[in-house]
């Protein structure tokens, strides 16, 4: 059930008055592109929601850009696939290679009628028991999409860590206009952080865009170290 959350954030939405509304259920497709800084690092990150039969198949690949390409020649390769349902976004299976931060490869599946996670993490089995839904890294992102399409997120969702489930939580960031290389945005602020950890991931959606957060950061003890910020959108 939505809590306190919802009621705040659809309070925000009812301010932005000139922003376009919509209330359709489901994500639309599309790709969007975003200028990328990392500490010192600058980049890009491509993102692309594609429609299947019956969900979806998210891509995020983030590479240097520049001359931050004789610091890093590393790229990070993400991939979800999940289907939507009436008790939230699923995930079907996740991929991760990300050799910028040179974290451990991941190839996990998720089977929803065993209720379980199996796959290997840096090249070590692993298989941990779901308790009720739980996203990925980046099904995350869509299912706070998708929630804010319908009323509000949860103040709470659980994420696959590597080889464990945290708790999340989801806090209202108030709204502001957010100007762009792909236009000027009225924007609603969501932030959420896994229990236990000093990172602050806080995304700037627009609802002229179905909610696509139009600029992301991560802030981690109050020091800003991650940015994008939207170049370009293209419905497909």
């Amino acid at each position: 059930m939505k809590r306190s959350i919802r009621f705040a954030l659809v309070t925000i939405a009812a301010s932005l008055a000139a922003a376009s509304w919509t209330a359709a259920a489901e994500l639309t497709p599309h790709r969007a592109q975003y200028k990328v800084r990392i500490s010192v690092v600058s980049g890009k990150l491509d993102t692309e929601l594609r429609a299947t039969g019956d969900g979806y198949v998210a891509r995020h690949i983030i590479e240097a850009a520049g001359l931050s390409r004789m610091l890093t020649r590393g790229r990070m390769d993400v991939t979800s696939e999940f289907r939507p349902e009436a008790d939230g976004i699923k995930p079907v299976s996740y991929r991760s290679v990300d050799t910028i931060r040179k974290d451990p490869e991941q190839h996990i599946r998720f089977d929803w009628t065993s209720n379980e996670a199996r796959g290997t993490v840096g090249g070590e089995e692993i298989r941990v028991q779901l308790e009720g839904v739980a996203h990925d890294a980046v099904s995350i992102q869509y299912e706070l999409m998708r929630d804010l399409l319908n009323g509000g997120p949860d103040d709470t969702y659980v994420l696959f860590d590597l080889d464990k489930l945290t708790v999340t939580k989801v806090s209202a960031a108030g709204t502001k206009t957010v100007r762009t290389k792909a236009g000027d945005y009225e924007t609603i602020g969501v932030r959420h952080q896994k229990e236990g950890s000093s990172r602050i991931t806080t995304l700037w959606c627009a609802p002229a865009l179905d909610y696509l957060p139009v600029v992301i950061e991560q802030h981690r003890k109050g020091k800003l170290n991650f940015r994008a910020t939207l170049t370009s959108y293209v419905p497909t």
